[in-house]
């Protein structure tokens, strides 16, 4: 397991890592939406707290020379379930034709009062040589 760190994404909070490569696939730990800069989350509403999340998780997969065309699977953590249409649009116009699983749940709260969190894993993509 090689751990991946960057500082164009939050630092973790906790003795976890930002994400870990194994096995030709990364696993980006859950994203809230802190800017990496201050530390603190960006606002106090969905639409700024998911764009920066997706921000977030673009830095950690940049760090690995990746990007969203090489998530395999996503996990979206919402503290209100009525928040889900304003984020699935923002999701989706992101991800546009690229479509990884998913799965959505509410949950009672989440880090520093986040509305919403986002974990995903992703593919290294392999080399073909002629």
């Amino acid at each position: 397991m090689d751990i991946i760190a960057t500082d164009k994404a939050p630092a973790a909070i906790g003795p976890y890592s930002q994400a870990v490569k194994a096995d030709g696939f990364i696993f980006c730990s859950g994203q809230l939406g802190i800017d990496p800069v201050t530390g603190m989350l960006v606002g106090d509403d969905i639409e700024s707290q998911t764009r920066q999340v997706l921000n977030n998780i673009r830095a950690l997969l940049g760090a690995c020379g990746l990007d969203l065309t090489t998530v395999v699977k996503t996990t979206i953590f919402l503290a209100d379930l009525d928040n889900f249409p304003v984020v699935n649009a923002i999701y989706g116009k992101e991800f546009g034709d690229h479509t990884p699983a998913r799965a959505t749940v509410e949950v009672s709260r989440l880090p520093l009062d986040a509305l919403i969190e986002i974990e995903c894993i992703a593919q290294m993509r392999k080399v073909t040589r002629a």
